[in-house]
């Protein structure tokens, strides 16, 4: 499989653009076209009320937004769970990196071996700064049977590597990020407790400057462990995601929000805080 440096991939990502936008140009009726309706936010709990409380505050805030958005909570304290098109496929920009990373200390496992100097190294930077090169070293030692192998043993059964082999436009979905969040942050037979630590401890790590996103309106009593991916292309433009779990003091819940359509950057952030905000909210302090 070829190695995508940031530029290569950057690269690979230029020639579709130009194509698309003089489509856009011949035919601006097509790009002016309406989106279809939004589906409805589904929410179920075991709290009375709060179910619907929540369908109905995610919804208002993603209203005025024009992203599209895919999304899906887990509150495992109140028994919570919301989701809005938990399966439509995007590309995963620099989330899949928490899949890499779980995927590496999965394989590792079956040798019973710890990450060496160099993979350490290379994971941290991964996921703490988002390093695209170290990304493609670890890409392409592992292999996409590797990586398969990986998402079969997680469940993570929507989720399709690129045929082109471009790890930042693995398709994925609301719902297998969720399935990956609650691999690391749950005692499992696919990740042991030494991988789990590993993985948390790195998101807990992001640099302050990626700590946009689900964190929006979290406790401040809660550790937060996050990854953000962003990745503009001709169709759809800005993908925007972030997906986070919050523990500690009684916190136990993770977080997925995906968006596309974003016109902007900040548009694609704005919409995934706006939504963030308003579950951290309705689920409450932990002594709630």
């Amino acid at each position: 499989m070829p190695r995508y440096s940031r530029a290569a991939f950057c690269a690979a990502l230029i020639g579709v653009i130009a194509p698309a936008a003089a489509a856009a140009v011949a035919s601006p009726a097509a790009a002016a076209a309406a989106p279809a309706p939004a589906p409805a936010v589904s929410c179920a709990s075991d709290r009375a009320g709060l179910a619907a409380k929540m369908s109905e505050d995610i919804t208002a805030a993603l209203k005025g937004h024009r992203s599209t958005t895919a999304l899906a909570v887990q509150d495992h304290r109140t028994h919570t769970s919301c989701t809005l098109r938990p399966t439509q496929q995007v590309d995963s920009a620099s989330v899949v990196k928490v899949t890499v990373l779980a995927a590496l200390l999965w394989d590792a496992q079956k040798t019973d071996r710890p990450l060496t100097p160099r993979e350490d190294k290379l994971s941290t930077a991964m996921i703490t700064t988002s390093d695209n090169d170290a990304t493609s070293e670890l890409w392409d030692e592992l292999g996409p049977a590797k990586v398969k192998g990986f998402l079969k043993a997680a469940g993570m059964t929507r989720t399709a590597l690129d045929a082109g082999g471009a790890w930042g436009l693995t398709q994925i979905t609301a719902h297998d990020e969720q399935r990956l969040l609650t691999l690391v942050t749950a005692r499992n037979k696919v990740l042991d407790d030494r991988s789990r630590t590993f993985v948390l401890d790195r998101m807990r790590k992001v640099v302050p400057d990626q700590r946009w996103g689900v964190p929006a309106g979290a406790p401040g009593d809660a550790t937060v462990q996050l990854k953000n991916g962003w990745l503009e292309r001709s169709t759809h433009g800005w993908r925007v995601h972030s997906v986070g779990a919050f523990s500690g003091k009684g916190h136990d819940y993770v977080i997925t929000v995906l968006t596309q359509d974003n016109k902007t950057m900040k548009d694609g952030i704005d919409t995934i805080q706006a939504v963030s905000k308003a579950v951290h909210k309705d689920i409450g302090p932990a002594t709630g």
